[in-house]
């Protein structure tokens, strides 16, 4: 980081006052809360390096065989165990040897498991049967120390081999299992599997979810990209008509996500074969998608009639953030860039946490097995890595904003509006990485300290329902609340304190406070046409996430057996807020930084010769429009801008 230079202000002096003026030479700012962000990512690294060396992703997906072998895998040897470490590349399918007679013991199955390249599809009746099954097909279901060729010859065979008949079997799509397919053994292999699964803690049983669905999600992320790129067109080219269509388009996605999820929730509660824990789970995960999805609906349509008189308002609004961004066409290139990186860590987080979630100790016991002792202190490094989560992401999120400010600010106060300064985008890259890393680092942190506590009062109001205590309740409700109100405040302010250091290269808490004190002055002007086009924004929002959801419905419901498949859905919905939220926040901070920047106007300018408005016609003649839009009462000031335009500015 470039942390040397001193300040020097590229205009001329306001006296008694700031002067609000891009500057020329910066220093670095918050230096000691960008430290604390690199102690911590050693300890994110330290997690990840732990992880990695203790846990086992594979074998929640693909299954394991009684000696610590991964099926579908290569697998390196364990002490005390001579048949691990096998070449399992081959061998998908995890068989037992007893099928037809499981029972659990200590939580443990008593088959001896082994992976095979098939499922024997007819019943073998006889150790020569199980030779040819094993000859033609490359299948071989006894255990590996024993030779095919010594099937029926070794005295050991019986222990060693299946027991007979061996029932035909098929392979479970999910754990890969060889299920067997007489109804006799069926219905004692089906219980014990079921047994099995319910007997994992649901934060093992979420792991599998969301790994069997990792190609599905990585997939609908990709639509919520899709989905996004529609909402940039629409917003850059916006008319009345589009803003019409994409009000009904959002009204029709919400009717329908909650019907669909209603009648899926009703679908689960009709359906008497449900004897899965994880099935049961996902029906709760469905009503409370279904009642918050409809709540919200309600909702979005109230406010849609509350609005629908301010549609030429929000157009217009559009239009004058529309020809800001094309003086710097590049600001709609941030979000991709953001979004990619924001991918590449998501998927650096989850295989970290698939990790975490398979963390254990393989020991070899009596026999040559191999078992796994859980690692419970890991557990505490889980939460470690959920802040991580969500620091980093507001970070990465912060950091586009720093860069959106510092390019609009330099094309604001600029003099001569035909001569833009050139590279703005770059330039506020430059001046964020060598000074204002710090800044970003400390807003995107007080968004986080305040996201967590609320995060754990939901969970604490969640585990509430249905006791006696109401009292405690609804103070954890209200509680929870007051942060979700207090985090709104606080990222709106982190947002005009960005705009603030980009302008005059200041640490976050001056910025922030110079950037309050602009904004209350101006609060009642500002909120409401602003109120305005954050509403079409979310809408655009709601959009994505809808119709990203409406896919992930149809994907995940037809994965239901044996996985938590809502959460991963939930894990979809909230990908693609932050896929729509990233791209669709260009605009959203245009708006926001054009009304800053005109209180700023207002503050340090009076529109005479000397000190002439930097605002340009369009936004004057906006600002005139929406002042009669919504009524309010004005006191007009003549001033002299560098059109010669006369403008009359609201109070």
């Amino acid at each position: 980081m470039a942390c040397c230079g001193k300040y020097q202000l590229s205009e001329e002096k306001i006296p008694n006052g700031r002067l609000w003026r891009p500057l020329i030479y910066r220093r670095c700012t918050d230096i000691a809360w960008l430290i604390i962000f690199f102690i911590f990512w050693a300890g994110m690294m330290f997690v990840t390096g732990y992880a990695i060396m203790a846990g086992a992703t594979e074998r929640l997906h693909f299954g394991y065989d009684s000696y610590g072998n991964v099926c579908g895998r290569r697998n390196s040897p364990i002490k005390g165990a001579p048949l691990s470490g096998q070449d399992m590349t081959d061998r998908k399918e995890v068989f037992f040897l007893n099928s037809c007679n499981l029972e659990i013991r200590n939580m443990k199955i008593n088959s001896i498991a082994l992976c095979v390249s098939s499922c024997p599809r007819e019943q073998l009746n006889n150790r020569k049967e199980v030779q040819r099954f094993a000859e033609r097909n490359g299948s071989y279901l006894c255990v590996y120390s024993l030779n095919s060729s010594e099937y029926t010859l070794n005295a050991n065979a019986a222990e060693l081999c299946p027991m007979l008949p061996v029932p035909p079997s098929k392979s479970f799509p999910l754990f890969r299992r060889c299920i067997p397919q007489t109804p006799e053994c069926y219905s004692q292999f089906v219980p014990v599997l079921i047994n099995v699964v319910n007997e994992m803690d649901l934060f093992h049983r979420i792991i599998a979810g969301i790994m069997t669905s990792k190609d599905s999600i990585l997939g609908l992320c990709v639509l919520a990209v899709v989905f996004s790129l529609i909402m940039v067109a629409i917003f850059r080219f916006i008319a009345v008509i589009l803003v019409h269509i994409l009000i009904a388009l959002v009204v029709f996605g919400l009717l329908f996500v909650s019907s669909v999820l209603w009648w899926l929730y009703y679908d689960h509660v009709t359906d008497s074969s449900i004897e899965l824990e994880s099935e049961k789970e996902n029906s709760k995960f469905l009503l409370a998608f279904a009642v918050g999805t409809t709540v919200i609906s309600i909702i979005i349509f109230v406010l849609i009639l509350v609005m629908r008189r301010r549609l030429k308002l929000m157009t217009e609004l559009f239009r004058v953030a529309s020809e800001t961004i094309s003086t710097v066409p590049l600001l709609l290139l941030q979000p991709v860039w953001t979004f990619i990186i924001l991918i590449f860590f998501w998927a650096y987080w989850v295989a970290v946490l698939l990790s975490l979630g398979t963390a254990g100790t393989a020991y070899a016991t009596n026999g040559g097995h191999v078992e796994y002792k859980p690692l419970s202190a890991i557990r505490y490094m889980w939460w470690y890595h959920l802040f991580g989560l969500i620091w980093t992401s507001e970070f990465i999120l912060a950091c586009q904003q720093m860069i959106i400010s510092g390019a609009v600010v330099s094309c604001y106060f600029n003099r001569d509006k035909n001569n833009p300064p050139s590279h703005p985008v770059l330039s506020s890259i430059s001046n964020l990485s060598n000074y204002h890393l710090g800044t970003v680092a400390k807003g995107s942190l007080i968004i986080t300290l305040v996201r967590i506590p609320r995060v754990v009062l939901s969970y604490i109001h969640s585990t509430l329902q249905g006791k006696d205590n109401a009292c405690a309740r609804c103070m954890v409700r209200s509680c929870t609340c007051c942060l979700w109100c207090l985090e709104k405040c606080l990222r709106y302010l982190n947002q005009n304190a960005y705009t603030a250091t980009a302008i005059n290269g200041t640490d976050f808490c001056t910025s922030a406070k110079e950037a309050f004190f602009i904004l209350v002055k101006n609060s009642l002007n500002i909120a409401a046409i602003n109120s305005c086009g954050d509403f079409l924004l979310f809408l655009g929002k709601v959009f994505v996430v809808c119709f990203t959801c409406f896919g992930g419905l149809m994907v995940f419901n037809y994965q239901r057996a044996l996985q938590v498949w809502v959460v991963p859905l939930l894990l979809v919905a909230f990908f693609s807020y932050f896929v729509a939220h990233c791209f669709l926040s260009v605009f959203e901070r245009v708006v926001d930084l054009l009304f800053l920047c005109y209180a700023i106007d207002l503050e340090t300018n009076d529109g005479s010769a000397d000190k002439p408005y930097f605002m340009d016609k369009a936004l004057m003649e906006f600002m005139n429009k929406s002042s009669e839009e919504t009524g309010k009462v004005r006191n007009p000031k003549a001033g002299n801008h560098p059109s010669g335009t006369e403008m009359h500015l609201m109070v």
